[in-house]
């Protein structure tokens, strides 16, 4: 009979990939969350897993050979003080991973602010390409695989490293316990206040990340004066740069870096040169400064590990993309909606300048719920008008739980409002919008299912 382990807070998109990969491992997965929801609920269902709403004392009865907690979970919870309460073997999800999957694994870890699932998404769609079966456990549903993880029968394991912590009882970021060989810092902001105090508190804990790679290894990262600082501390491994450069010169900050240039204004044509001065043209479906510089930094960790620079652009050329990364859902009425997860003010920037570069013709309007700790928090309040401008009209929803006063940070911008009810904001896009235009909504949640309901009202058309 397998061990049987029992999974809190099972929807998350690291606990839900991490079900899968024990359920490939052969241990039997039963798993516990508060509000069940899709898409993780569906592929957990999928997988025959069974699931419990709630945490309820009662579902560790019989109990399981191990409890894995996730980090949303803290004493208090009924299960966890059952758990306590009986004495049963608990980990975080990161140890339970470290030791079941990735022990033996040459680990590719994405880490950085923004940009983790995409690139990782990418990176593991390369070496799938190449025929290198990988593992993967991104906190996302890449299009190309269906599934946010894949225990993968290569030697190659690609993950998304997130700084956030480990569990109640390890306040250690969860991509410590990683270990990696190939390591991908995209960029560094503060994120995360909920638990950090400052950018500086993150650095420390990078620092520590960098510590653990293996000097036959790799660093693979993006231009940052935070990342300056956190490898100034101290780095035993080759350090391999991406850059952008001109469209007539290149600039290498590096003899191991990898560089792109935009061969279009809508950044879905690129230019990549790898260390060694090869070049190779990307053409794709994805559009944005952003996706080009994580694309160069995918390049640049498959190129490490042997795979030839002609391979990797193949790959990406037949990239799809990942749900809920400027994902479109459609074109009722002639009118484009996309979702997006947009969790900090530059994913905000970012993501509108790329749809503004692509789209440039028709008005873009931008639906943001500011739904992640930091910014219900209130840190990045002065940031979050700003990194909108490029949308014509932006329509902030404030979430109940929101304890500062939104409207009085965004409303003195052009077009810019705020609402606190979701069919207020369906009635008005519908007013706003004609065919041509495109509305991106922008949460890391649900949004009270706003997507599927504005899509159905565009379909119909405005309420008269």
């Amino acid at each position: 009979m397998s061990d049987h382990i029992h999974i809190l807070g099972i929807c998350g998109t690291f606990m839900g990939g991490l079900a899968l990969l024990a359920k490939d491992r052969g241990f039997t997965v039963t798993g516990s969350d508060r509000n069940i929801y899709p898409p993780m609920s569906t592929q957990l269902a999928d997988s025959d897993i069974g699931l419990t709403d709630g945490y309820d004392a009662a579902q560790l009865e019989p109990a399981p050979d191990c409890v894995v907690v996730g980090n949303a979970l803290s004493r208090g919870n009924a299960a966890v003080e059952a758990m306590l309460s009986a004495g049963l073997d608990y980990t975080s999800g990161p140890e339970w991973l470290a030791r079941h999957v990735l022990r033996q694994r040459w680990v590719l870890a994405v880490s950085g602010t923004h940009g983790k699932t995409s690139t990782a998404s990418m990176l593991a769609w390369i070496l799938d390409f190449a025929g290198l079966d990988p593992g993967f456990l991104i906190g996302g549903v890449p299009v190309n695989f269906g599934v946010s993880a894949r225990l993968g029968s290569g030697m190659y394991f690609v993950i998304e490293a997130d700084e956030y912590d480990s569990a109640f009882f390890d306040k250690r970021s969860k991509f410590i316990h990683y270990r990696p060989s190939t390591l991908i810092i995209n960029n560094l902001e503060y994120d995360h206040a909920d638990i950090f105090p400052d950018l500086a508190a993150i650095e420390n804990q990078f620092h520590h990340l960098v510590r653990c790679v293996p000097a036959p290894g790799a660093i693979i990262r993006g231009e940052s004066d935070a990342i300056d600082r956190v490898l100034a501390r101290g780095v035993w491994t080759p350090v391999h740069s991406i850059t952008q450069h001109s469209a007539s010169t290149y600039r290498d900050v590096s003899t191991e870096g990898c560089s792109w240039r935009l061969l279009s204004a809508q950044a879905d044509q690129l230019e990549i040169r790898s260390p060694d001065g090869e070049t190779a043209r990307l053409s794709w479906q994805l559009v944005g400064d952003h996706n080009a510089w994580n694309a160069t930094a995918a390049i640049s960790a498959a190129l490490h590990i042997g795979v030839p620079l002609k391979k990797c652009v193949e790959a990406l050329s037949d990239f799809t993309g990942i749900k809920r990364r400027l994902e479109l859902l459609g074109k009722p009425g002639g009118v484009a909606v996309y979702d997006d997860f947009a969790h900090h003010p530059t994913a905000i920037e970012t993501t509108l300048a790329a749809l503004r570069a692509a789209e440039p013709r028709g008005k873009l309007v931008a639906v943001v719920e500011p739904r992640s700790n930091t910014m219900r928090m209130g840190q990045h309040r002065d940031q979050l008008a700003p990194s909108a401008v490029a949308a014509d009209h932006v329509l902030w929803f404030q979430p109940a739980e929101l304890n500062w006063d939104l409207a009085a940070v965004v409303e003195s911008h052009a077009g810019q409002r705020v609402f606190s009810d979701v069919e207020q904001i369906i009635e008005t896009v519908t007013q706003l919008v004609e065919p041509g235009d495109s509305v991106v909504v922008m949460s890391n949640g649900g949004f009270d299912g706003l997507h599927d309901r504005l899509c159905e009202r565009l379909a119909v058309g405005s309420p008269q």
